[in-house]
């Protein structure tokens, strides 16, 4: 199998999120063609057919794609269909916000541990969740099975935390400080800068106005 683009990853991630929301409304019978589905996610139908590609054949010709049998294939791809332990690096109000997102549980996203480097958020439980000294961090991965991690913690204890994330083995890394993050080969780090996207909409409306 070709090794599709991240870009299109990206894409069947949002078709999934798409076809959670269309089996809810339509019934676990429905189903949707890639036109339908290229229409109500405003996206050219032949890049949809394209992106699905990469995985294998989806769909009948004439009648379109099993909306609940096209959710699950994809939920596979994207291996949601196994559970997958997080921790949490930083319990600002960014990461407490994040913490208290309930999405995450529904896709097998587990968050089992917190670190923070505040003495007096050392050692407390929130949710049946501990939060730890980064200090420990090794020990407590280990311990706690984590495979994927979110950094939320400010600037400059940004590249320490990926650091010690990446000398406890952890290979999966989604990143919400605002700083190019230095990391070794085999290691994904995905970044997410709110205020580039936020910057992004501005420009939209000064040069809409």
């Amino acid at each position: 199998m070709k090794q599709p683009p991240e870009i299109s990853i990206s894409r069947v991630a949002v078709y999934l999120r798409f076809l959670e929301d269309y089996l809810k409304e339509n019934g676990p019978q429905s189903t949707i063609n890639s036109s339908q589905l290229a229409k109500f996610l405003n996206i050219n139908h032949h890049q949809i057919r394209k992106d699905l590609s990469y995985f294998g054949k989806f769909g009948e010709p004439g009648v379109g794609y099993r909306a609940d049998e096209l959710k699950e294939r994809i939920s596979k791809i994207l291996g949601l269909r196994k559970k997958w332990n997080l921790c949490l690096c930083g319990l600002g109000n960014l990461g407490s916000a994040l913490f208290a997102y309930k999405g995450f549980k529904v896709m097998n996203l587990n968050i089992v541990a917190i670190f923070d480097s505040n003495p007096r958020k050392i050692g407390r439980t929130i949710n049946q969740v501990k939060v730890y000294d980064p200090a420990n961090m090794q020990g407590v991965i280990d311990k706690m099975g984590v495979n994927m991690a979110i950094i939320a913690v400010p600037t400059e204890a940004a590249q320490d935390t990926v650091d010690k994330l990446v000398r406890s083995d952890v290979r999966a890394i989604l990143n919400f400080a605002p700083i190019k993050l230095s990391i070794p080969a085999g290691v994904k780090l995905r970044n997410v800068d709110l205020a580039t996207e936020l910057i992004n909409l501005t420009y939209f409306l000064s040069s809409s106005a």
